[in-house]
C-alpha cells in the first residue's frame, strides 16, 4: 500500500495569514499523527523559525527552509537509506544544501540595489521590530526571521520594479514571491520535494503525495505532488499564477481550508486503496 506523505507551506496555508495560528487545523493534524503520516513543512521561513513551529506542532519529520534552500532531516530518520545527494551533519540534522550562502545573496542584492538605484528594502536592512511591524510577527519571531541562511526577503517601496527582478535573473540567481519577494540561488521548493520524495520512496517503496500552498513560491512544490491543493488568500482570491490541470482549490482560507482538504484527501486516498 502506498504511504501517504504530505508537503505543506506554513504562512497563509497551515498558519492563518494574520494570527499565524494553526488552531483550526487540529482535526487533520490529530489524524495525521494517529495514522503516522509524514508531514513535511516546506516554507520560506528560516530553519530557526520552522524549529519553533515543529515543536508547537509536535512534528518530528524532515522540513524544508527558505524556499528549498535547505532540507533538514532528523538524524536516523531514514534508517539504512542511501542518500541521493551529499549531506552535512548539522546539530541534530542531516542537512542537504541546495541554495547559495546568504552572504553571497545579500551581497548581490546590495550591488543591484545600488547599481539600479532601486527602491527595495531587504530583511538585512531592517530591524526585528520593523520586520515585526511589516509581517505581523511578534518581535522574538521576527528576530528568528532575520537568521537567514539561503535567501533574502525584500519589498519594493513603491510599485514592483521589473528592472530589479530581471537583473536578478541576469546575475544567474532566482526570485520568487510569497508574502514577500525573495532573492535566492538555484533552489525552489520543488527541487527539495523531489529529493525527499526519492528518500521516502526508498523507505516505503511506494508513496502518494499531497501538497498544500497558497502562493507563487509554492508552485514548484505543487507540481511535484500527486494531489496539489491551493489555499485561497485572506480575501478569498487565489494566486492566478498557480494553475495545474489536477489542482484542487480549497474553499476556506488558512488552517480552516487546510484542515478540510487534508481530511478529504486522506479519506479519499485511504478508502480507494
Amino acid at each position: 500500500m502506498a504511504k501517504v506523505t504530505i508537503f505543506s507551506d506554513l504562512d497563509g496555508t497551515l498558519l492563518h495569514p494574520k494570527t499565524y495560528s494553526f488552531e483550526e487545523a487540529k482535526s487533520a493534524i490529530r489524524l495525521i499523527k494517529e495514522t503516522s503520516i509524514p508531514l513535511v513543512l516546506c516554507s520560506s521561513k528560516t530553519r530557526a523559525e520552522i524549529d519553533v513551529y515543529r515543536k508547537r506542532l509536535g512534528n518530528s519529520h524532515p522540513f524544508v527552509s527558505e524556499n528549498g534552500g535547505g532540507i533538514f532531516v532528523p538524524k536516523g530518520y531514514f534508517k539504512s537509506v542511501g542518500w541521493a545527494v551529499p549531506t552535512i551533519s548539522y546539530d541534530e540534522y542531516e542537512t542537504i544544501v541546495i541554495g547559495s550562502p546568504y552572504q553571497e545573496i545579500r551581497k548581490t542584492f546590495l550591488e543591484l540595489k545600488l547599481e539600479l538605484n532601486a527602491k527595495v528594502i531587504g530583511f538585512g536592512d531592517m530591524t526585528a521590530r520593523e520586520i515585526a511591524a511589516l509581517s505581523g510577527l511578534i518581535e522574538e519571531e521576527a528576530t528568528l526571521a532575520k537568521q537567514r541562511e539561503f535567501g533574502e526577503p525584500f519589498i519594493f517601496e513603491r510599485e514592483t520594479d521589473e528592472r530589479f527582478l530581471k537583473a536578478i535573473e541576469e546575475k544567474g540567481l532566482h526570485w520568487t514571491q510569497g508574502r514577500f519577494f525573495h532573492i535566492m540561488g538555484n533552489n525552489d521548493k520543488g527541487k527539495a520535494v523531489k529529493i525527499l520524495k526519492h528518500l521516502y520512496e526508498k523507505a516505503f517503496r511506494e508513496i502518494v503525495t499531497i501538497g498544500l500552498g497558497d502562493g507563487f513560491n509554492d508552485l514548484p512544490m505543487l507540481k511535484e505532488v500527486d494531489h496539489p491543493v491551493l489555499i485561497p488568500k485572506e480575501d478569498g482570491s487565489y494566486d492566478t499564477r498557480v494553475e495545474l490541470p489536477n489542482l484542487t482549490k480549497a474553499k476556506r482560507i488558512g488552517p480552516s481550508g487546510w484542515d478540510e482538504e487534508v481530511l478529504l484527501a486522506i479519506k479519499e486516498l485511504t478508502t480507494s486503496r
